[in-house]
């Protein structure tokens, strides 16, 4: 079944700067493998581990996840159902934030929180060093300035290799490159909602990735007639064309959606092999004004 369908490769390939670490473009994000609203334990876990093997069968070598999913759920299922891991396979957590007994999404950021919440990530992937880990801020009123430093600590002690950066204003991102290396940023950012368009533009122009969470929405999925208009002309789905368009808006943009089904699954692995026309690009182009 899986030689019929576009494999993960044809969106192209991305090396993390500074880096030996080369993934393809279309990636996986683990959220969505947690209970619901990203909390508690999926209903169906075996499913959720066959994704994970399905979406590596495809040629994901992308994988996105954190301990506060769940909380301790993806990762445990990733390890399940991927460890040994392959020697290709990148896997990408963010710290900053835990989650409370109801379920809330608390962030904190102190040196000894963001320690802990590193080796709470190892354990439970069966890793002594994370490939990237990114630092998850609240907001441009945050410092960010002390949590880098203490990413940075980890780093020179080899707790993790690389640092990435996530829901950052620009101000915030130079002072985080000021204090280390950054490989990537991860925001909010898709067809309808792009205040991050020059932000892009200026990682591309440095060679560094950036990762749109909520590619799709999120929460509140994608609607917009153009999209829905231009998925009916090519014969797939909305979904699809939204995650085509960001792998052509810039080369240094990964996309990491995410599911617990396998249908879905390789519905958004598709989307790498889709070749929007100009006229298409310049009509998605306009849907949004949000820059």
């Amino acid at each position: 079944m899986t030689d019929t369908i576009p494999k993960a490769d044809a969106a192209g390939r991305f090396t993390f700067p500074g880096t030996t670490l080369t993934v393809n473009r279309m990636g996986y994000g683990a959220m969505q493998l947690a209970g619901p609203h990203v909390f508690g334990e999926p209903s169906d876990p075996g499913e959720c581990r066959a994704v994970l093997r399905e979406a590596l069968s495809l040629g994901i070598d992308h994988i996105d996840t954190s301990d506060f999913y769940g909380p301790h759920v993806t990762n445990r299922l990733i390890r399940e159902a991927l460890h040994p891991y392959p020697s290709n396979l990148v896997l990408v957590t963010k710290i900053g934030a835990w989650r409370d007994e109801a379920g809330a999404w608390v962030l904190k950021r102190n040196a000894d929180f963001l320690r802990k919440s590193v080796e709470d990530n190892l354990e439970p992937l069966g890793l002594s060093q994370m490939p990237i880990v990114n630092l998850r801020m609240g907001g441009p009123e945050d410092d960010v300035a002390a949590p880098m430093e203490a990413m940075r600590q980890m780093q020179d002690e080899g707790l993790l290799a690389h640092i990435g950066i996530s829901t950052v204003d620009a101000a915030q991102l130079t002072v985080a490159r000021d204090i280390a290396p950054i490989v990537c940023v991860q925001n909010h950012y898709n067809l309808v909602h792009r205040t991050d368009d020059a932000m892009i533009d200026v990682l591309a122009a440095d060679g560094i990735a950036y990762v749109p969470y909520f590619p799709l929405g999120g929460f509140t999925p994608l609607q917009a007639d153009e999209l829905a208009k231009v998925a009916a002309e090519i014969g797939t789905s909305p979904q699809a064309v939204a995650l085509a368009w960001l792998l052509r808006r810039s080369p240094n943009i990964l996309v990491i959606p995410g599911t617990s089904k396998r249908a879905h699954l390789r519905a958004n692995i598709a989307a790498a092999g889709i070749a929007l026309e100009p006229a298409h690009l310049r009509r998605l182009d306009a849907v949004t004004t949000a820059r």
